[in-house]
């Protein structure tokens, strides 16, 4: 089954146990799929799908920031909810541990050797892991790792 469909069924399931807060969640990433298929005049790949979950993801995390400095706790609750939903539509992420060895091994392998070298690094471990690595965490990461080589 794929990454659509599994998003039709859990809305159908929804549906069926009148789950509202999972319904909408479902549809509002139903609906941002469709946006961007037509946008692309076709079929999402399994990246670019996974790329609309991040962003839908990214906003929730950015409307709980706001909800908390504006001390909106029952909003802050509702989105958090909405965010576990979105969450399990990502494959797992890459462990603190998987990320350092991967870091490692990503600058070992282009030679990098100064913070300079940070973009080539950060486009390597992007395209290797787009879907399993997030890319803030990531860049925090290799920006510390190259500016403690000599």
């Amino acid at each position: 089954m794929g990454f659509k469909e599994n998003i039709e069924a859990g809305l159908k399931k929804a549906l069926k146990e009148h789950d509202s807060v999972r319904v909408s969640t479902l549809r509002m990433l139903l609906g941002a799929i469709k946006y961007k298929e037509v946008e692309k005049i076709k079929p999402l790949t399994e990246e670019e799908f996974y790329g609309v979950v991040k962003t839908a993801i990214k906003q929730h995390a950015e409307s709980i920031e706001s909800f908390k400095k504006g001390n909106r706790q029952d909003l802050v609750e509702k989105e958090e909810t909405e965010l576990l939903v979105l969450q399990e539509f990502l494959p797992a992420q890459l462990s603190a541990a998987e990320m350092t060895g991967e870091v490692d091994e990503a600058i070992r392998e282009l030679e990098a050797k100064t913070p300079k070298d940070m973009g080539k690094v950060m486009k390597f471990l992007m395209e290797k892991h787009a879907s399993r690595i997030d890319g803030k965490v990531l860049s925090e990461m290799v920006r510390q790792r190259l500016s403690t080589q000599d």
